[in-house]
């Protein structure tokens, strides 16, 4: 089976500007050579000393994913008592918590995604390595119209996760990304401006473009 990454024909700006978190997936199975184009990708990306660290464990065994579900259910639950916000189930989380809601539903439904992949290392301390693969991976199922979210797991359930899929007890757990085809759609995003987010050579000093704006608000440029 050979890799065409022809396939991943979308521009670069197309999928940074639409990619979103995708939470809402269709049970849909997704071709073997799209999860290994995507995968490929991933093994593209920039490592310290290119030593490319990741590790990825795919999983899309029916009964494991049901398996595994049960446990992120779990992880998630556990995560918001230590939050304390007194939530103990999906009908708890006020209207207003959207980004909340979207969540706890990801974790009813991440049993029934049609693949979930693992993101890990062999040795401690690879996150910087890990992150831009797990990016591209993200990035090149956008292109091939695949959605993802990247999630996290709970201490809680940790054990259990590595004696379920067989994971060695020195690898380390950076990740938890289910894909699938949305039940909805990528962008438009909405996100802070970047003149919010972004310092120029001193924290808290503007960027040029944001006093460029401020002047043309404020009639004092053009």
């Amino acid at each position: 089976m050979d890799v065409d990454p022809a396939r991943l024909a979308m521009s670069v700006g197309e999928a940074m500007f639409t990619q979103r978190s995708i939470r809402r997936l269709r049970s849909d199975p997704i071709p073997i050579e799209d999860l290994r184009l995507i995968l490929e990708a991933a093994s593209k990306a920039p490592s310290g000393g290119n030593r490319q660290p990741a590790r990825f464990l795919v999983l899309t065994d029916r009964e494991i994913l049901r398996q595994f579900g049960a446990l992120y259910h779990e992880a998630w639950w556990a995560k918001r008592r230590d939050e304390g916000r007194g939530w103990t189930k999906r009908e708890d989380i006020p209207p207003e918590e959207q980004n909340a809601r979207s969540a706890a539903q990801l974790a009813d439904e991440i049993k029934d995604a049609p693949c979930i992949v693992l993101a890990l290392t062999q040795a401690k301390g690879q996150a910087s390595s890990v992150i831009p693969a797990v990016q591209n991976l993200m990035l090149a199922a956008r292109a091939l119209g695949i959605g993802s979210v990247p999630t996290t797991l709970h201490p809680r359930v940790m054990e259990r996760v590595y004696a379920l899929l067989g994971i060695p007890a020195g690898a380390e757990l950076y990740l938890c990304i289910p894909l699938g085809y949305p039940r909805g759609h990528f962008g438009p995003t909405q996100r802070r401006p970047t003149a919010e987010t972004t310092f120029f050579n001193h924290w808290g000093d503007p960027t040029p473009w944001a006093t460029r704006e401020a002047a043309v608000a404020t009639g004092t440029g053009s």
